[in-house]
């Protein structure tokens, strides 16, 4: 394993949180290629030996993470204190964000066919979503989209990697006798 990845490993071990790639450049002064090279040699190792620990990317982010194979020992452990889950109407607002973004409050609404002023900022507390600029729009309404808490918090590396929404089912043609 190159100095490199040992060196990432004990950052990332240490601040237990998110790290942005770039910022890990700048502080190591390498590129951010040779940090991405350096995190792909530490999952592959992690993979490779199926150890306790795992790299995760989200977005423009790197983690150490425990492989979600122990998760049940783990919890049976720690006993960790549940987390407050998100509403049925906040996930319809952020499933509306993640897919439709950059979108207004209004948009979500026309979409739901509700009023969301809580949701919305439900989910800007939580860090999920976040302003992303104004639309062009009388009273420039806010842009809202998602952010790297959110990719993190579902598991996925890039908004690629959201699953497709159904197909809108087609008007099924009469039964004529």
């Amino acid at each position: 394993m190159s100095e490199l990845s040992k060196i990432l490993e004990a950052i990332l071990f240490v601040a237990g949180e998110p790290l942005q790639i770039a910022a890990l450049a700048t502080a190591l002064e390498v590129t951010e290629l040779e940090i991405s090279a350096a995190a792909d040699e530490l999952a592959s190792d992690y993979d490779y030996h199926r150890r306790g620990i795992c790299l995760k990317r989200f977005g423009t982010h790197i983690q150490l993470s425990t492989r979600a194979d122990y998760a049940p020992q783990i919890e049976k452990l720690l006993q960790p204190i549940q987390k407050q889950s998100l509403s049925q109407a906040a996930l319809e607002t952020l499933a509306v964000v993640a897919y439709k973004q950059p979108v207004t409050r209004l948009d979500i609404e026309a979409v739901r066919g509700v009023k969301c002023d809580y949701s919305v900022q439900s989910l800007v507390n939580k860090g999920l979503i976040e302003e992303v600029g104004r639309k062009e729009a009388l009273g420039r309404p806010i842009l809202y989209g998602t952010t790297d808490a959110f990719l993190s918090h579902f598991g996925l590396a890039s908004l690629e990697d959201l699953p497709q929404p159904p197909e809108p089912e087609k008007d099924e043609e009469p039964l004529v006798p």
